[in-house]
């Protein structure tokens, strides 16, 4: 795993970080921290803030809709990798949010990203103008700043949640200071007064300010035929948005080779037409190569330093968050027995924060690398996910230590590894695929103790001792889990499990512990974020809350709550 060059890396801190906002946890790589869930009607978040906010300036809220087709996680993106998807190297939203953070200093920028389940979601739900905005007011909700201000930004099939917004009353709130159409002003409609709206905003306030950015798609091909018909594509719409506001504010038209440009209201308004010469499908080009969301992000705004140029090379490649993976075993890297026991002279902050720095660059034993697959049925489906054989350890194949860990630490390696945290039902899943089980040893005395970790780790060691290697192993710990029942209290570790030889767990369910409760009992075992459902790759997430797809994975109904 190559990171950034960028300075703002969360795996070495020049200074100990305030604690995360109520909800959040601390991020894998960069110096923010993040937030996920899902929502009503199927309508799932990630919100990404700093994690440094300043209470002196104001903060802006950056609402960016998926396209249709597109994860949240695609949408943020990432980089390169063997294997991966073309769909996380495309768009690089976070990465263009951290460059705008870096050139507009004077507020703090907040990024929200949400995705709708389905792509016809609008049309599946009567009520959508009331739930975006009811999205939108959650999605405020805990994030500090005064004045707290909004920008709906959306490409392609996104653009139906700005569009929503805007049905959704005969005014645009005030909170809302900007909208950015990115090729994704499709659904934009003179009947249902869609410019009349924005031009009444547009005038109502001097800080107000409309990007929209789009290309000729009227002849475009692929395989002989249009990609849009006579009267669809963005040009076409950008062309109706252009004619209702032309009449209302003057529009300044200027040209700069392909570039056709549109301003109103001293730059608060503007448009952006590439006029596609060579008639290429430009629909997503706009936002990532050509750094569409900066462009539209800072058009007309003061304070905002120079970042770069629309049309490329990206401005914010510095910023662009690393494939997730194991990386390769550092030669530096300690064994897992001096590496454990030198925890027991740090607080429990600094404790996390040296696990996570420890694990996080690779000084994990080969052995668990290898993930063992678990295939599952329910209904009429099939599914099959990986997992670690073991729990997560510290150190190499001949000098290593299970090491227990707050379920926030456990999230942040998942993260960056591109894992997630079992369910129960996986859990009982594993136990059921397992290899070799053993009898749980619990102990009584000092158990939050590192000293305890040690002594446990060994027992588990002897206990192993013959037995057939390199499948998976049960018996060893309790496991952290997610669950719906942390919706429950607040800033709790659902902990499940520590089945003995005949199936039954010593621990059923429980959230009773504070989320900061560690004891040497407390296994993390991570299985690959990626599932194959009935033959195609899902992720975990969108498994996990699927009318038709929970029951393969979860034993609670739908999961809300997919991560800590």
């Amino acid at each position: 795993m190559t990171l950034p060059t960028a300075g703002l890396i969360a795996l070495l801190w020049a200074a100990a970080p305030p604690d995360p906002l109520p909800g959040f946890r601390r991020a894998a790589w960069f110096d923010e921290q993040v937030r996920e869930a899902w929502g009503e009607a199927g309508v799932r978040a990630v919100v990404n803030a700093p994690v440094r906010l300043d209470p002196a300036k104001p903060t802006r809220l950056l609402v960016y809709a998926t396209p249709n087709g597109n994860s949240i996680e695609q949408t943020l993106g990432r980089g390169p990798a063997p294997g991966q998807d073309w769909h996380f190297d495309i768009q690089h939203v976070a990465a263009q949010v951290r460059r705008l953070r870096e050139v507009s200093p004077g507020e703090n920028v907040v990024l929200a990203c949400v995705e709708a389940e389905g792509l016809a979601w609008k049309r599946a739900h009567a009520d959508a103008p009331i739930v975006v905005r009811r999205v939108v007011d959650g999605l405020k909700a805990g994030i500090p700043g005064s004045p707290l201000r909004v920008t709906l930004a959306g490409h392609s099939g996104g653009g139906s949640f700005l569009f929503a917004h805007l049905d959704a009353a005969d005014a645009v709130p005030d909170e809302v200071e900007a909208f950015a159409f990115l090729d994704a002003n499709y659904g934009y409609s003179d009947a249902d007064k869609h410019g009349d709206k924005l031009v009444a905003w547009l005038k109502a306030g001097a800080d107000r300010r409309l990007a929209v950015i789009a290309y000729d798609d009227r002849n475009v091909k692929v395989n002989g035929k249009n990609v849009v018909g006579p009267t669809g594509g963005t040009y076409r719409a950008t062309g109706r948005m252009l004619d209702r506001i032309g009449k209302d504010v003057p529009l300044a038209e200027s040209k700069d080779g392909p570039l056709v440009t549109h301003t109103g209201l001293a730059g608060r308004l503007l448009v952006r037409v590439h006029a596609n010469p060579e008639n290429r499908i430009l629909h997503t080009a706009l936002v990532g190569d050509m750094n569409g969301l900066l462009e539209a992000s800072t058009a007309g705004r003061p304070g905002v330093a120079a970042w770069g140029r629309f049309g490329g090379p990206r401005a914010y490649a510095a910023w662009v968050q690393p494939a997730p993976g194991i990386p390769t075993r550092p030669a530096d890297a300690p064994g897992g027995a001096a590496f454990v026991a030198s925890l027991a002279a740090l607080k429990p902050g600094a404790r996390e924060e040296a696990i996570f720095r420890e694990v996080g660059r690779g000084n994990v034993p080969a052995h668990l690398r290898t993930f063992h697959p678990i295939s599952v049925k329910a209904g009429t489906h099939a599914a099959t996910y990986e997992v670690m054989g073991d729990y997560l350890a510290v150190g190499s194949d001949t000098d290593f230590v299970r090491v227990p860990m707050m379920p926030a630490t456990a999230q942040r390696i998942a993260d960056a590894f591109g894992c997630a945290l079992p369910t129960r039902m996986i859990v009982d899943d594993v136990n059921r695929a397992a290899a070799v089980r053993l009898e749980p040893r619990p102990m009584t005395e000092k158990r939050e103790a590192v000293e305890t970790f040690l002594r446990h780790d060994a027992i588990v060691r002897e206990q192993l001792a013959g037995k057939p290697a390199g499948g998976v192993v049960v018996g060893a710990m309790k496991d952290v889990v997610v669950s719906n029942r942390l919706a429950e209290k607040p800033n709790k570790v659902a902990i499940y499990g520590w089945h003995r030889p005949d199936g039954t767990p010593i621990q059923p369910l429980t959230i009773v512990h504070r989320a900061s409760y560690v004891d040497y009992s407390h296994g993390v075992r991570l299985m690959k974020r990626s599932v194959t459902v009935d033959g195609k790759p899902v992720d975990v997430r969108h498994a996990l809350h699927a009318a038709d797809l929970w029951p393969l994975l979860s034993d609670e109904g739908p999961l809300t709550r997919p991560s800590y």
